[in-house]
């Protein structure tokens, strides 16, 4: 049984850990969760965060709390409440935005970028990675590395575009990765952006803008 990682509140890793499980099939509605006890040892957290994930769920009408009996199963799936939603639509519109911007910047940066510009996205690159699990030093790390590409590209409108959005992009980034950290693969997500800068590195500028709106178009499809 995996267990969780400090990229969250626990208690709302717990919540998500349980649903997981729920939307597997791991205990049918109706069902009997086992105790708190098993529960914390089979996620690594402590009693009282496994019983505040618990009250999470409760209150949104997945769980259910017993006196004396146990925690049993209403639903098998937590409904999307209004605040969610929001904030999906929000990230998804960041998202698109930051395509606009980003898809252009990485074409110009293929054409434009120097050594030393160069070389710094390979270091912004690794330091990303030094920061994974820690998801506002890493989304700050993320945001780091693409505003060096902007920066690459040479185009002041751009790079004040970027500047401008930076507050609202930072914010949309820390809430898709509490709204889904089960969907990033870090390996997968390195690849991506190796790739971006490879094209970079090679001068080929269709190819770092198709890999830039590629991975911004996953990750919008991804809070699906």
């Amino acid at each position: 049984m995996p267990q969780l990682q400090r990229s969250a509140p626990l208690a709302e890793q717990a919540a998500d850990a349980l649903l997981a499980r729920l939307a597997a099939g791991e205990w049918a509605l109706g069902a009997k969760l086992p105790g708190e006890t098993t529960l914390a040892g089979q996620l690594g957290v402590g009693r009282s965060t496994v019983r505040e994930g618990i009250r999470q769920l409760a209150g949104r009408g997945v769980l259910e709390s017993r006196q004396g009996a146990g925690v049993f199963v209403l639903a098998l799936q937590a409904p999307e409440d209004w605040d969610q939603l929001l904030r999906r639509a929000d990230i998804v519109a960041v998202l698109e935005a930051r395509t606009a911007i980003e898809a252009e910047a990485a074409a110009l940066a293929a054409t434009r970028r120097t050594p030393v510009e160069l070389r710094a996205l390979h270091r912004l690159l690794d330091a990303r990675d030094a920061h994974d699990g820690d998801v506002p030093a890493y989304v700050d790390a993320d945001i780091a590395f693409h505003r060096a590409i902007v920066a690459a590209a040479h185009n002041e409108v751009l790079a004040q575009l970027f500047d401008g959005f930076v507050p609202r992009v930072r914010r949309a980034m820390i809430d898709m990765l509490r709204i889904r950290p089960a969907h990033r693969d870090a390996g997968a997500d390195r690849d991506v952006h190796r790739g971006i800068v490879d094209a970079i590195a090679e001068k080929d500028a269709a190819a770092a803008a198709s890999r830039t709106r590629s991975h911004l178009a996953d990750l919008a499809e991804n809070l699906a």
